[in-house]
């Protein structure tokens, strides 16, 4: 993980640079904001940023949203002045870290708010056979395309044949292509000089050269304008970049590897995907089964998702009940990877006794896992069998369409932030984590609901981490 310090480097904050160096992240430092933006503007990337939290946070965010860059912060302070700690949540970040740090908590928020230490983690054989092939080709320079349904683990297998690769002490960079606009993407991706457009400012390296020597994953590529294909595909032939409003090619050493959850195939048959771009990218492709073709895995991410969000919370690693274990691979995980983890964190937060038990274990509507006709413990019957597939589609259709019937689609998303807030204890960093939102859109909802006169669950310091607020 690459960590950029935000704020002078005296006594405590030293002390925490150093712990964080110590988990293996790489340390980048400068002083105040401004230094900041400019360092992650010119090309020096990170992963996530510490700032002091006696800086504005508030205008960094917005300096950086101004250039289009995105990189989670986590606040630290000598004192803890809840305040102070409040404060600095409030203007976006997404964690606090109290001074004098410790070691274990370093590691644990880092690991948290980072979400960049996603160890592969398989006992499956049908997952095994991929790993296996992944393992056999990481040391080439071949393009690689890791295909499969959403949250199936595809950016994490990006992260293991990189970790794995010649290339493994160079960045890693990521762009999800479905995730930012079209007329935005050709300079995230190729940079732009100063004025080349309104709102241009100033040069900005884009995230080709910032993974030049190391590894740039391409996710969901099908979503890419073709006439941005076009553009890729010279990229990775000639192996140079044009920057926006630029006058001359730059070189870049890069692999690629890129995601797509759609058949790619088709998408050349409809005329959406460039055929010659599939052949560059198809070089090697890994195809990852989803998580109900791959039950000897259920169990193992379960206990490694249990144990990495009981760290993260400060709350005690319980085990998982027998029970629990045979209704999680009972589940068809429609989600998959994505699902579990999500299901797993909330019943880490629910979980009362010595085990996870089957009650803690619950659904994003706040749905027992196997208390419903959308629970498979009548799914696991072979797929082959009379009204398998077909059968547990048409019964997980029926109960969704029986629970929000009636609803508009505010409401339901009302009721799913209010659920989940609930089983967070109020908690707001955990529940916009769980949610898969901004704690800044978390709370201008419930400030929403809060104006319309209902109940919000109020923070409750104490109860999973002291800045619930």
């Amino acid at each position: 993980m690459r960590l950029l310090v935000v704020g002078r480097l005296s006594g405590q904050l030293a002390t925490a640079v150093k712990m964080a160096m110590a988990t293996g992240a790489k340390v980048a430092h400068v002083e105040n904001i401004d230094q900041a933006t400019h360092a992650l503007r010119a090309g020096q990337g990170a992963d996530l940023m510490m700032v002091d939290y006696e800086l504005d946070i508030a205008a960094l965010i917005a300096a950086n949203e101004q250039e289009r860059i995105r990189v989670p912060i986590v606040a630290c302070g000598v004192g803890a002045d809840p305040r102070k700690a409040a404060d600095a949540i409030r203007q976006g970040a997404k964690e606090f870290i109290p001074l004098p740090p410790e070691a274990e908590l370093i590691a644990a928020v880092l690991a948290a708010v980072s979400d960049d230490d996603r160890p592969l983690v398989t006992r499956d054989p049908a997952m095994q056979g991929v790993l296996s092939l992944a393992d056999q080709v990481s040391k080439s320079e071949a393009s690689i395309l890791i295909t499969g349904e959403s949250g199936v683990g595809k950016e994490v297998m990006a992260r293991y044949v990189h970790r794995k690769s010649r290339r493994a002490e160079k960045p890693f960079i990521s762009v999800n292509c479905a995730a930012i606009p079209e007329n935005l993407l050709e300079s995230e991706l190729f940079g732009h000089e100063k004025g080349a457009f309104t709102g241009a400012l100033a040069r900005r390296v884009g995230k080709f050269e910032e993974a030049d020597g190391g590894t740039l994953l391409l996710d969901e590529i099908s979503e890419m304008d073709v006439r941005l294909q076009a553009k890729l595909l010279r990229a990775l032939q000639e192996r140079e970049i044009d920057r926006v409003g630029g006058s001359k090619p730059v070189k870049v050493d890069i692999r690629i590897i890129a995601t797509s959850n759609r058949d790619l195939s088709q998408a050349v048959r409809e005329g959406v995907f460039r055929e010659d771009l599939l052949y560059r990218l198809n070089v090697v492709n890994l195809k990852l089964p989803p998580l109900r073709e791959r039950p000897g895995d259920i169990v193992a991410l379960s206990e490694y998702f249990v144990k990495k969000y009981a760290i993260a919370n400060g709350v005690p690693q319980r085990k998982i009940g027998e029970e629990a274990k045979r209704r999680l691979v009972g589940h068809r995980w429609s989600g998959n990877v994505r699902e579990l983890e999500n299901a797993m964190h909330r019943a880490v937060l629910l979980a009362t006794g010595t085990e996870i038990e089957e009650d803690a274990i619950r659904l994003p509507d706040g749905q027992l896992l196997g208390s419903g006709d959308a629970l498979v413990g009548r799914a696991s019957a072979p797929y082959g069998a009379s009204g398998g597939v077909a059968s547990v589609a048409a019964s997980a259709a029926d109960a969704a369409m029986r629970a929000f019937v009636g609803q508009t689609v505010a409401q339901m998303e009302q009721q799913l932030i209010l659920d989940t807030l609930g089983h967070c204890f109020g908690n707001r960093t955990h529940a916009a984590n769980i949610l898969g939102i901004s704690i800044r859109t978390l709370r201008n909802k419930l400030k929403e609901y809060s104006d319309a006169g209902v109940a919000v669950t109020p923070p409750q310091a104490g109860v999973g981490g002291a800045y619930a607020a």
